[in-house]
C-alpha cells in the first residue's frame, strides 16, 4: 500500500479501509496544527495508478493465506468482506469533482463490497461543489464525511486562521444536508482560550443546533513547541485555558446541544474518554463531567497533557 508520513483516522474509522488519496493539508496555516509537519511538501494528490494498484493489493484479502489464518484463530469463517474506505489525507475532498468520481470508480470496480466512501474534509472544500455534484458524490457512495469545524466561536476562528467562519460552517454543512451526505464534527476544546471556553461552547452549540451532524467528537487542544501558536502563548498573544476549565467548556457544549446525535470524546488528547447517544444519555453524561470536575487533580491533568506523545 502506498502511504505516506503518519496516517490519520477518527477513531471511529478503525475497520475501514484506508486508502491514500492526498497527502498534506491544502491549507496547512491553522496555528495550532502539527499532524503534518513530517511531510517535506505542503499536499500532494495520489496517482491513480497508486490507487488502482492498491486496490489491486486489497483484491487479495480474501484469498491471502494470512489474512485467512488470522480470520481462523479469530473465530471467523473467512475474512470480512470490506464494506469501507477512508480516504487519508488531511482534507481529500478538496479533490475536483471529477477526480473524487474516478476515485469512487476505482473502488467500486475492485471492491464491489464497499458500500460508502468517506474522508476528512474542510468547509472550503464542500463550498468548491455545486449541489449537483453534492448530490451525484453521495449517489456515487461518498457518505461519513468528518470534518474538523473546531468551534463556532468567529474570534476563535479568525485568530486560528482556519479560513471560515461559522456562517461559512452553517451555509456549507446546510448544503451537505440537502445533498443527504452525512457528517461528524470534531469539536476542538481550548481554541477559544484562556476564559473563553464556555463562550465558545455556546457558539458552537448554535451553530449545530441547525444541523444534522451524526456524531460530534471532543478532541482537547494540545500546543506543542512546534506550532505557530506556541509562538503567540510566548509572546503573551493567547493563554490556554487550564484542564478542569476545559472539562466545563465540553460540559457547556453537551448542555447546550439539542439535536439527536453522537456525543464523544475518544482521541488520545481526552484523558477521560467517554461516548452516548443524545439526548437519551445527555443527564448521564453531564453528570459524569461535573464529577470530573468537582474530583480531577487539575496537577494530574496538566501531567498528561505535558507528557502526552506527538498527535
Amino acid at each position: 500500500m502506498h502511504y505516506t508520513g503518519t496516517i490519520w483516522r477518527p477513531p471511529y474509522e478503525a475497520s475501514s479501509l484506508l486508502l491514500e488519496a492526498t497527502a498534506g493539508c491544502t491549507h496547512h496555516r491553522c496555528k495550532f496544527c502539527t499532524l503534518y509537519h513530517d511531510l517535506p511538501f505542503k499536499f500532494r494528490m495520489s496517482p491513480l495508478e497508486d490507487i488502482e494498484s492498491d486496490l489491486q493489493e486489497t483484491q487479495l484479502w480474501n484469498t491471502d493465506p494470512i489474512s485467512i489464518l488470522t480470520a481462523k484463530l479469530q473465530g471467523i469463517p473467512s475474512p470480512k468482506h470490506i464494506r469501507r474506505a477512508f480516504l487519508v489525507g488531511a482534507n481529500p475532498f478538496v479533490l475536483k469533482y471529477d477526480r473524487l468520481m474516478a476515485i469512487a470508480g476505482l473502488i467500486h470496480q475492485y471492491l464491489p463490497s464497499i458500500k460508502t466512501i468517506g474522508c476528512f474534509a474542510r468547509i472550503t472544500d464542500i463550498a468548491q461543489k455545486s449541489d449537483e455534484e453534492l448530490s451525484c458524490l453521495h449517489r456515487a457512495g461518498y457518505d461519513g464525511l468528518t470534518i474538523g469545524i473546531e468551534t463556532g466561536d468567529d474570534a476563535a476562528l479568525h485568530f486560528m486562521n482556519k479560513g471560515y467562519g461559522s456562517a461559512d460552517i452553517l451555509k456549507q454543512c446546510q448544503r451537505l444536508d440537502q445533498a443527504c451526505i452525512s457528517y461528524s464534527f470534531f469539536y476542538l476544546v481550548g481554541i477559544s482560550g484562556a476564559g473563553r471556553g464556555e463562550v465558545g461552547a455556546k457558539a458552537t452549540a448554535a451553530v449545530c443546533n441547525q444541523l444534522c451532524p451524526t456524531r460530534i467528537g471532543v478532541n482537547m487542544l494540545t500546543v506543542y513547541p512546534d506550532s505557530e501558536l506556541y509562538q503567540e502563548v510566548q509572546r503573551g498573544s493567547w493563554k490556554e485555558e487550564s484542564e478542569i476549565e476545559k472539562y466545563k467548556e465540553i460540559r457547556t457544549l453537551l448542555e447546550n446541544l439539542e439535536i439527536p446525535t453522537q456525543f464523544a470524546a475518544l482521541g488520545a488528547s481526552n484523558a477521560f474518554r467517554f461516548q452516548g447517544s443524545l439526548p437519551e444519555e445527555q443527564a448521564s453524561l453531564t453528570a459524569m463531567l461535573t464529577k470530573i470536575i468537582q474530583t480531577a487533580s487539575e496537577a494530574d491533568l496538566s501531567a498528561y497533557r505535558k507528557n502526552l506523545p506527538h498527535l
